[in-house]
């Protein structure tokens, strides 16, 4: 077994908001420290999402672990020191509080991270992964179109085609009307 098969991944947890910060901070102190050979990843599980707001799309990294970031590391003291040494990091992520070594992800964990950041890389290529800020149930103001100004309930998201099933009242009935994204925006 090479000792890059011995590295692990641990979830270390840190102030929401502050991913970026502590990552820059650990590959700075990585370098300096000369523990390349120790801990040889350090990642912020991102994907790339294409939001639609006010009719414009618009292009966003989205952490889909806000808090957390992964460590693939050889877990000794010297790491543990450094991790509760950084500012804005709580530390590392433990299964129990009698524990006091943090257990590593399991394989088929990190796969499923690690393919869904290389899943959100892949649409990046592709124009991104599209995120309608709209669910079912929410309740839209048709602004554009034969419905405009009428509201309505979401019934149903397409997100391939950029579509909403919109149950409007016409003449006191209910009917669905299916309209862009970009037609609605949220009742108030």
């Amino acid at each position: 077994m090479t000792q890059e098969d011995q590295h692990k991944w641990y979830v270390v947890r840190v102030f929401s908001s502050h991913e970026k910060k502590v990552k820059r901070y650990l590959d700075r102190e990585i370098e300096m420290q000369g523990l390349e050979d120790k801990i040889t990843e350090v990642l912020i599980p991102t994907e790339t999402v294409i939001e639609i707001r006010s009719g414009k799309k618009k292009t966003r990294e989205k952490n889909f672990f806000p808090g957390y970031i992964l460590l693939k590391t050889l877990y000794d003291e010297e790491v543990n020191n450094l991790i509760q040494g950084a500012p804005s990091t709580i530390g590392f992520l433990k299964s129990g509080k009698n524990d006091h070594v943090p257990k590593p992800l399991r394989k088929a964990e990190v796969n499923r991270i690690l393919g869904r950041v290389r899943e959100g890389d892949d649409a990046t290529e592709q124009g991104g992964k599209i995120e309608i800020p709209y669910d079912e149930g929410d309740i839209v103001k048709v602004i554009d179109g034969p419905f405009k100004d009428f509201d309505g309930t979401v019934q149903e998201v397409n997100t391939d085609k950029l579509k909403l099933r919109v149950m409007v009242s016409i003449f006191g009935r209910k009917t669905p009307v299916e309209v862009d994204v970009n037609q609605v925006e949220p009742a108030t």
